[in-house]
C-alpha cells in the first residue's frame, strides 16, 4: 500500500548529506515549508546549496539556516529583502557565496532541470553582469544567454492539502516554485497543512501528482513567519 505520511518532521528529513543541493519553495511567506526548514537546522547538514527565491527574513526559517552557517551558497533572485539582514552579512564578509538568477529565469531553469532539459537559451541576461563566462548566440536577429537548468537533492515544499498518494493542492499564491520544484528533486518532502482521504481530493484541481512526492509530513497549524519576524523571534526558540 503507497503511504506517503512520515510520522514527524525529523523523519522527514533525517537523510538530507552534508553537501546537498536542497530547493525551499515560496516567496516570501506564502509557500515557505518553514517548520521543514527549523527540522534541518536540529537534523545538522551543512555545506549546503540552496535554491530560493530569496534568502529569508528575520531570524528564522532560510534566515536561521544561514545564520546557524549550515549554507555554502545560495542560487536566488532576491538576495536582499526588507527584513533580511543575516545574508547581506555574512556575504558581504565573504561567508557564503552568492549565485544570482533573474526570477523568471531561476523559475525556469527549475523547470527544465525537471523536465530534463540540461539548457536553454534566454535574453535576461544580455548585456548585464549576470551575462559575464557565459555562451551567447543570436537567433533572428536577437541576443541570448545559455542557463542550465538546475537539478537538487532534495525540495522542501509547503502545501495545503495532500493525500498519502502524494497528490498536492496549493494554497492561491503559495503555488509558486512548489510544483516545479516538485520535479526538479531527486527526493520530495513536502509538508501539508491537511491529509485526506484518497478520492477527496479533485483530480482536476490536483496541481503535483503523486508520482513526484516522496514523503509528506502534516503539519495542521503553520507557523505564520510574518508574526515571528514581527515579534523578533530567533530559532532555535528564544
Amino acid at each position: 500500500m503507497i503511504n506517503k505520511l512520515v510520522p514527524s518532521l525529523s523523519e522527514a528529513v533525517k537523510d538530507v548529506k552534508d553537501g546537498s543541493v536542497v530547493m525551499l519553495s515560496g516567496f516570501g511567506q506564502a509557500g515557505s515549508p518553514i517548520e521543514l526548514i527549523h527540522a534541518l537546522i536540529d537534523q545538522g547538514a551543512s555545506d549546503l546549496t540552496v535554491v530560493s527565491n530569496n534568502t529569508g527574513s528575520g531570524h528564522v526559517g532560510l534566515a536561521s539556516l544561514i545564520e546557524h552557517r549550515r549554507v555554502k551558497k545560495m542560487i536566488c533572485s532576491f538576495p536582499r529583502t526588507t527584513h533580511s539582514t543575516v545574508f547581506p552579512e555574512l556575504y558581504s564578509n565573504g561567508e557564503i557565496e552568492l549565485e544570482l538568477v533573474p526570477q523568471g529565469t531561476l523559475a525556469e531553469r527549475i523547470r527544465a532541470g525537471g523536465a530534463g532539459i540540461p539548457a536553454f537559451y534566454t535574453p535576461a541576461s544580455v548585456d548585464t553582469p549576470l551575462e559575464e563566462g557565459k555562451e551567447r548566440r543570436t537567433f533572428n536577429g536577437r541576443s541570448y544567454v545559455l542557463e542550465y537548468g538546475i537539478e537538487a537533492d532534495f525540495s522542501f515544499v509547503k502545501c495545503e492539502g495532500a493525500d498519502r498518494y502524494g497528490n498536492l493542492v496549493y494554497n492561491k499564491t503559495a503555488r509558486n516554485f512548489g510544483p516545479i520544484m516538485c520535479t526538479a528533486a531527486e527526493n520530495t518532502v513536502v509538508q501539508t497543512k491537511k491529509m485526506v482521504d484518497l478520492g477527496d481530493l479533485d483530480p482536476e484541481a490536483v496541481v503535483t501528482p503523486g508520482i513526484f512526492v516522496n514523503r509528506i509530513v502534516e503539519i495542521n497549524q503553520p507557523l505564520d513567519e510574518s508574526q515571528l519576524i514581527a515579534e523578533n523571534w530567533r530559532y532555535p526558540w528564544h
